[in-house]
């Protein structure tokens, strides 16, 4: 191990096998590598930044301090006998079960199955794609350091569906103007899915769900780019070497940009052009496309249609791979019975009951999924107890609201306090817990009637927080919009926030109050009336 003062090289230390050797507990040696404790030891500055803990910048360049915080055997991730509480947070809220670390991956019960997965996308990165060159190190260059990125993906039902394991690069070490410039890509909008799916219900259209392999990958790096990146943990070949990238890699930050770019160009080629509204969803003749990163949603009017788009695509070097049709989409669920739709994430619901402690069987659901008054901040309350993490499953609420816009409200007053939650704010996220509980088989209804108009149904809460925050407070005195859009009577996109402003009234903070609103737009000739006299106090 080395010490402060010590040469340390992460990409000779830390992949201590050779190329395709795989670890112990794969390779089912009956013992694991040798290990020894040294409890006075000081990691140096080079290899506490290669630890799999620190996948982030968390801290300034001058970190040399860190050693004293830190005492680790690496064959034995869990030997930490002194750490920073920064660090152990970092590992704790970065990876789980699903999403498991290096060490918790080959450690774990699928160690097996992940370590087939490495070998799985390095024989497509280098095989099949030929995505990089290896060249010698110069102590000129700008070398990324590289990591592993380990997924389980499962269906609706939360039962397993594949092992992924993604070779990346550190995109967070990139330098704007040395190894990266422009990175903006667009996602499709929610509500652009939503509609297409209305649209297909109407219209009876037939659906296949496509998946792009290494999609990243298939982005060429421009010539005048220059990328290096370290070789793969556990996959070394030669002393001194890096890899050249020839295209991009899952990680970096120009990935989805260029890849993006890519895709489109084959879609063009085949008659799909981009939407003035959404450049994420491609009109042709009689087909439409929706591109969510690398997952790709197909619906025509006939199967031989689809099945032709996919094989020019296949020609095109685009490799795509059917998956089947929209019935399982992004995690979420889809039924159809006619021209009805129901959307739900059962999956997803139980993984957020398991995760903030509640029973399946034993905890008692709730009618509602919020209290009927407003979440305060609890400025003087009792810090959270961190019986779950808070932040994680808000997370997983936020993706849940793709499909439940009964919970809309309630998740958005749940968010706001995700820095600092207090145990109030800890309690009303376990009522929203219990309420999905009693409604897990529940999602959203899209049964489209025979007129396609659009309708928008706003609303306003006046200084919603007044008496329930201290008067002296500004954060009381905020009004909350809501609104739902429709289409041919289904719920396309639903929004709720805080206004930017304070609002002055009741009709100013509903914007203004429905009714008052069209009725000042209509008076002849234009004027003030007693219900907007706070314009003229406002802006006069």
């Amino acid at each position: 191990m080395p010490t402060d003062g010590d040469e340390f090289e992460p990409s000779a230390y830390c992949n201590a096998r050779l190329w395709g050797q795989p670890p112990a507990a794969v390779a089912n040696l009956g013992h694991s590598p040798p290990s020894g404790y040294h409890p006075k030891t000081k990691l140096t500055k080079a290899f506490v930044a290669a630890l799999p803990i620190l996948e982030d910048l968390w801290f300034p360049e001058d970190t040399t301090h860190l050693g004293a915080f830190l005492t680790r055997d690496y064959w034995h991730s869990s030997l930490v006998e002194l750490a920073d509480p920064r660090l152990l947070q970092a590992k704790i809220s970065k990876y789980n079960e699903d999403n498991p670390s290096w060490d918790m991956a080959m450690n774990g019960p699928f160690a097996p199955e992940f370590w087939k997965a490495c070998e799985v996308e390095l024989g497509t990165l280098v095989d099949d794609m030929d995505a990089w060159e290896l060249v010698d190190k110069t102590p000129d260059m700008k070398v990324l350091p590289s990591t592993w990125a380990f997924r389980i993906k499962r269906f609706p039902d939360g039962l397993i569906k594949t092992f992924k394991a993604r070779f990346c690069a550190r995109g967070d070490r990139q330098e704007h103007g040395v190894n990266y410039w422009e990175t903006w890509s667009p996602v499709v909008h929610w509500s652009t899915i939503r509609t297409v799916m209305i649209l297909a219900a109407k219209e009876q259209l037939v659906s296949a769900q496509c998946d792009i392999t290494a999609a990243f990958v298939t982005a060429p790096i421009p010539p005048d780019e220059t990328v290096y990146v370290a070789q793969p943990r556990g996959f070394v070949r030669g002393t001194n070497k890096v890899l050249r990238l020839k295209t991009c890699l899952y990680g970096m930050r120009q990935s989805p940009r260029y890849f993006f770019r890519y895709l489109t160009k084959k879609l063009k080629k085949q008659g799909l052009e981009p939407s003035d509204n959404d450049p994420c969803l491609f009109l042709g003749d009689g087909l439409l496309a929706i591109i969510y990163v690398d997952d790709v949603l197909i619906y025509g009017r006939n199967e031989e249609a689809i099945d032709q788009l996919i094989a020019n695509l296949q020609k095109d070097d685009v490799r795509l791979r059917k998956e089947g049709t929209a019935e399982v989409y992004l995690g979420l669920q889809l039924e159809r019975d006619g021209n009805k739709t129901i959307l739900s994430q059962p999956g997803l619901i139980k993984r957020v009951v398991e995760g903030l402690g509640l029973s399946i069987k034993f905890s008692t659901a709730a009618s509602t999924p919020a209290e009927q008054a407003a979440l305060p901040r609890d400025v003087d309350g009792e810090p959270a107890t961190g019986s779950f993490n808070y932040a994680s499953i808000v997370g997983m609420l936020h993706y849940l609201n793709h499909t439940r816009p009964d919970c809309a409200f309630a998740i958005h007053q749940y968010a706001c306090y995700t820095f600092e939650p207090k145990r109030s704010h800890e309690a009303a996220v376990k009522r929203i817990g219990r309420y999905l509980k009693g409604t897990m088989d529940k999602g959203l209804i899209l049964d489209p009637s025979d007129n396609l108009t659009k309708d928008c149904y706003p609303d306003a809460d006046f200084a919603g927080l007044w008496g329930h925050e201290h008067p002296q407070d500004p954060h009381c005195v905020r009004s909350r919009t809501g609104y739902v859009i429709t289409l041919a009577g289904c719920p396309v996109l639903w929004v709720r926030k805080l206004q930017t402003e304070i609002a002055l009234s009741t009709m100013e903070s509903d914007h203004e109050d429905n009714v008052g609103a069209l009725l000042l737009g209509q008076l002849e000739p234009r004027r003030m009336t007693p219900r907007s006299k706070h314009y003229a106090v406002k802006y006069h």
